[in-house]
């Protein structure tokens, strides 16, 4: 069945689009910040399309979303196809967008065809994966795992203090169903999601298989310094926290350079006082660090710790704060899962390139607790974050279409394990 059945091209890309109205930006992009009104608006649009393929809706108490479609045996867990809509706030149409929608068409595809699964189906939205809002990313998946506390993400805030609990009640979506994987079951769990990188556009391939996720850790770093007049100071008696700053975001590049397998990059970075004749005296800067293995990014941890210490204490600037807030190990993805989307691939025609992922993915955390996999569509330049970012509506399908055959593999497998 798995080869013989087919998603509806134009139909997934027009329910894509439809759901960017909100959220959409002038030049093309999305800024559709978790939990905002255009993120309410959107969950109500995918509830009513859900509704309409005959799922239950449950929403958990961070506000995640369990569509479900009941299958022949529905004592089993469901299989999870799941993505995000949340996007970050100069984001485009694609990042995680694409795997809700992708899910969507499964579902439609089935109901279209009249295909009853043997275990139940469930398209699943995870709240805040991108943790542009409210950090950290993958948070509404990491409480469904047991890796955050409802608690913890309830207090989460955005930059103007507010609360992601607060939020969550404001818009309608703090769920009356427990946040955990023992209130909303899954047998496994599937996502599409766009590259973010050029490895399938320089190869010329549509498809990646996806193997599993790099690790990867998140730093606050916070320094304090003096406050200077900067006509009167001489600089050879400055306290500079925005120089020492500076100095260790240079050499943060140069240490990842030269530890293979490693990345490391400053983003975000504010100052205080904000005055053009004074010196700041308290500067803050996170640190993303990613490596091809665990123990290359403990390597490269320790490292940047020991560069930044060795600039502060030159430069008399103290490091107040150096917290690694979050962390996610290397991540492998079930080898089985994985087969089924290689060999779906395979059977139409998109090659079985396969890949390890760059960045985290709520499949990071749901891999922790079921077997998970992960198909890749190629995004043009390797752009993500971007309003520029962009997937074909060729690509969309044939992601889609990976999704639909590796799903049914899957669920004949669970069928053929009953004794």
């Amino acid at each position: 069945m798995a080869s013989t059945l087919n998603i509806n091209t134009s139909r997934i890309n027009a329910d894509l689009m439809e759901s960017c109205q909100w959220g959409s930006t002038p030049d093309g992009g999305m800024n559709r910040l978790t939990l905002n009104d255009d993120d309410r608006r959107v969950r109500e649009w995918f509830i009513s399309q859900v509704k309409k393929y005959g799922c239950t809706v449950r929403v958990d108490a961070v506000g995640n979303i369990f569509a479900t479609r009941p299958g022949t045996n529905n004592d089993l867990p469901p299989i999870g196809l799941g993505s995000h809509l949340d996007t970050q706030p100069a984001g485009g149409k694609y990042d995680g967008i694409v795997g809700v929608h992708s899910a969507l068409e499964v579902l439609k595809s089935l109901h279209d065809n009249k295909v009853q699964t043997y275990a139940p189906i469930a398209v699943i939205n995870w709240t805040n994966e991108e943790g542009a809002r409210f950090p950290p990313a993958m948070l509404g998946s990491g409480v469904w795992a047991g890796k955050f506390s409802p608690e913890y993400a309830y207090e989460r805030t955005d930059l103007k203090g507010v609360k992601l609990g607060d939020e969550l009640e404001r818009i309608g979506f703090k769920g009356n169903v427990p946040a955990s994987r023992e209130a909303n079951p899954l047998s496994a769990h599937y996502e599409v999601h766009i590259e973010q990188g050029p490895v399938l556009e320089a190869e010329n391939k549509p498809i990646g298989v996806v193997t599993g996720v790099q690790a990867i850790s998140w730093f606050n770093v916070e320094l304090r310094g003096r406050e200077q007049h900067c006509g009167t100071t001489p600089m050879d008696r400055r306290a500079d926290t925005l120089l020492t700053a500076a100095q260790m975001i240079v050499a943060i590049n140069g240490i990842a350079l030269s530890i293979p397998g490693s990345l490391a990059s400053v983003a975000v970075i504010n100052s205080t006082p904000q005055s053009i004749n004074t010196l700041a005296s308290v500067v803050q800067f996170n640190i993303d660090a990613r490596a091809k293995d665990d123990e290359t990014l403990a390597r490269l941890e320790a490292a940047l710790e020991k560069k930044c210490h060795e600039i502060s204490k030159e430069a008399g600037v103290e490091i107040r704060t150096w917290d690694r807030f979050w962390n996610a190990k290397r991540t492998v993805f079930n080898e089985r899962m994985v087969g089924f989307v290689r060999e779906t691939a395979t059977e139409n025609g998109f090659g079985n390139r396969d890949i390890q992922s760059g960045a985290g993915h709520d499949s990071v955390y749901t891999a922790s607790r079921v077997p998970t996999s992960m198909i890749f569509i190629r995004c043009k330049g390797g752009i993500s974050h971007n309003p520029a970012e962009y997937s074909s509506s060729e690509d969309i399908a044939a992601g889609a279409q990976v999704l639909l055959g590796a799903t049914l593999k899957y669920d004949a497998y669970l069928k053929s394990q009953v004794k």
